[in-house]
């Protein structure tokens, strides 16, 4: 079954679409964490940014790039926050590589992931770890 997403690039269900080329679509979110909160999807449906062609992460990111300064304008914002989940347990929704813009101002209300201690054992230990698998 296609995605929500596709079926908004199909024209199944409404959208306020930004921006549109023959790769990439955005469009505003329907359940905002802030106004002017922007979806920016790859038309080529894949699960995540990991599963997706980097061709089409690329003209995401160009549109990214494109778009967010009249969002952070458009809203009055001082900043944003620009970033995709991969997977159910990092919030993921929807199965359809996407990336969120989110217009930020000082004094929102919105916080950042929490930090954890870490002695430089632990961030050694990770890394080679981590390398390890590459």
């Amino acid at each position: 079954m296609p995605s929500i997403f596709s079926r908004i690039i199909a024209r199944e269900l409404p959208a306020h679409i930004l921006y549109e080329d023959d790769r990439v679509i955005a469009f505003l979110d329907i359940n905002p964490v802030t106004i002017g909160h922007t979806l920016v999807v790859p038309k080529s449906e894949r699960v995540n940014a990991l599963e997706s062609a980097i061709a089409d992460v690329s003209a995401c990111w160009a549109v990214i790039q494109k778009i967010t300064p009249a969002i952070v304008k458009t809203t009055q914002s001082e900043g944003c926050n620009i970033t995709t989940n991969i997977g159910e347990a990092s919030g993921q929704q929807v199965f359809h590589t996407h990336f969120h813009i989110i217009p930020r101002t000082t004094g929102d209300g919105l916080s950042l992931w929490p930090h954890t201690d870490v002695s430089q054992e632990e961030l050694v230990f990770t890394a080679e770890q981590i390398r390890s698998q590459l």
